[in-house]
């Protein structure tokens, strides 16, 4: 959890997993904190160098796709903090599914064949990939859950208009589109994601966090197809495995019930899992850095001095 005090600082915003600072009219200073949420919900105990995992898996596809659509990054001064230009939000989250798994999927096995508005063929198994890869927005909660929500109602909503819709359509699918080639040269697939944008004036910006295990969910290329085959589990890198453990022990984020304890043992072993991914994803080594409160303001200071003086 960070508590800093920036120069020309007019507002702060504590999220689910991220302190947000603006600064200014025109940028913001995100810092990722070791926080995990699932269901919506912030568990007990905070995840080591979970931040800076995603700071820097996030950094580098933010770079690896800057040619598809601008974004919002300018600079990471410290390994958890990232200052990028403040955008108008769309209060959308582009969920993009290329297979049938997660929420889709407990969707299709309650009988539903319908998400957001998108159908989803009979005969389908879990893991299964789609033909195409489907669009399914959820509206962005300031508060609680996130909701689905299909196109029809974003525009009469105002969320979006018809035109700036079908552009985040075409990005979130060209982005799409490029993670999984990414992933493809890591041995992974890219299995679903979400995206979300903002405008600076009438140009659209991607914002936030890309391809991350927060915000993704990947599979092992090697084995895939065998394993659907013979029905068996796809092992995956996500935080997928702390909703299924958070599942088995009762748990989904419904009114009264309770977020079971969480163990050192399990703690530690939520860490190295997303170390795997990052090392997966990077195909470089994970270098662990413990800065102190002040190195990272320290960093983040002279960041900002240096951006605003142009």
């Amino acid at each position: 959890m960070s508590n800093f005090e920036f120069a020309n600082q007019t507002g702060f915003y504590r999220g689910k997993v991220r302190d947000v600072y603006s600064i200014g009219d025109n940028f913001l200073v995100m810092v990722a904190s070791d926080r995990i949420s699932a269901f919506d919900v912030i568990l007990p105990r905070p995840i080591p160098f979970k931040g800076q995992v995603l700071n820097q898996i996030a950094s580098h596809m933010l770079e690896e796709t800057r040619d598809i659509c601008p974004n919002w990054l300018v600079t990471t001064p410290a390994p958890t903090v990232s200052i990028g230009k403040k955008c108008v939000p769309f209060k959308l989250e582009m969920v993009v599914r290329g297979y049938l798994t997660g929420h889709a999927w407990r969707t299709y096995k309650s009988g539903k064949r319908a998400l957001c508005g998108v159908e989803m063929v009979e005969g389908m198994n879990e893991n299964d990939q789609f033909a195409t890869p489907i669009i399914t927005p959820s509206t962005k909660a300031a508060e609680g859950h996130d909701e689905d929500i299909d196109a029809i109602t974003i525009v009469e909503n105002g969320l979006a208009t018809k035109d700036d819709w079908e552009k985040l359509c075409m990005l979130a699918l060209r982005l799409f589109e490029r993670g999984t080639q990414i992933a493809a040269k890591k041995g992974l697939i890219l299995v679903d994601t979400k995206y979300e944008f903002g405008k600076i004036g009438d140009e659209i910006f991607l914002m936030d966090e890309v391809h991350t295990p927060d915000s993704s969910r990947y599979f092992f290329s090697e084995g895939y197809k065998e394993r659907q085959i013979k029905g068996e589990r796809q092992p995956q890198l996500s935080k997928e495995f702390v909703r299924e453990w958070l599942i088995e022990n009762s748990f989904m984020g419904k009114e009264g019930q309770v977020v079971p304890a969480m163990s050192d043992q399990w703690v530690d072993t939520i860490s190295k899992r997303y170390i795997e991914l990052y090392e997966k994803v990077i195909g470089k080594p994970f270098k662990p850095e413990a800065l102190s409160q002040e190195e990272i303001f320290n960093r983040t200071n002279l960041a900002l001095q240096q951006i605003q003086a142009g």
